[in-house]
């Protein structure tokens, strides 16, 4: 994921926090009211807060968008036991400077026609808000904090935790 400078102290905490995790679950509001999340690669969070992604032009995602343009995002990377909860909204374009720019042959497997495949779409989420979550230390630590909270009547101090603000 290419990360751009933020101009917004939260935006570039946010920044922070996603950088290197390349998958996110987009959540959606289907037909019926339901939520609908799939993972999609997040390409670039671009220096006006917002985070772009591909898409595919008849997909269902596109259609719960055009009647619901509310999304979340969640991002994850166990490894380093960072979550990112970021909810926003959406807008779709075909702007061909974008496309040309994150265009990757990796690509190609979803879009077989490569950069002027007509269903090839630009998604762009406006970040709102976010929350986060980053346990501290090591997986040892983590560990030994988690059984002295199972044992004491005082809550375990395992990671940090806020919220941001889009801009």
């Amino acid at each position: 994921m290419k990360v751009a400078t933020q101009a917004h102290a939260d935006l570039r905490k946010l920044a922070e926090l996603i950088d290197g995790i390349d998958i996110a679950m987009l959540t959606t509001h289907a037909a019926d009211g339901s939520m609908v999340s799939r993972p999609l690669q997040t390409l670039e969070f671009d220096a006006g807060g917002e985070l772009v992604f591909f898409t595919a032009a008849d997909s269902h995602k596109v259609a719960e968008l055009t009647e619901n343009p509310d999304v979340n995002l969640a991002f994850a990377d166990p490894g380093k036991q960072r979550f990112v909860s970021v909810r926003g909204s959406v807008r779709l374009d075909r702007d061909r400077e974008t496309i040309d720019r994150l265009w990757s042959f990796a690509q190609k497997v979803f879009f077989p026609a490569g950069k002027d495949d007509p269903q090839l779409m630009v998604l762009r989420v406006r970040v709102r808000d976010a929350a986060w979550w980053d346990a501290a230390d090591n997986f040892v630590a983590r560990a030994i904090d988690f059984a002295q909270g199972l044992m004491s009547d005082e809550p375990s101090d395992l990671g940090e935790h806020g919220h941001l603000q889009g801009r």
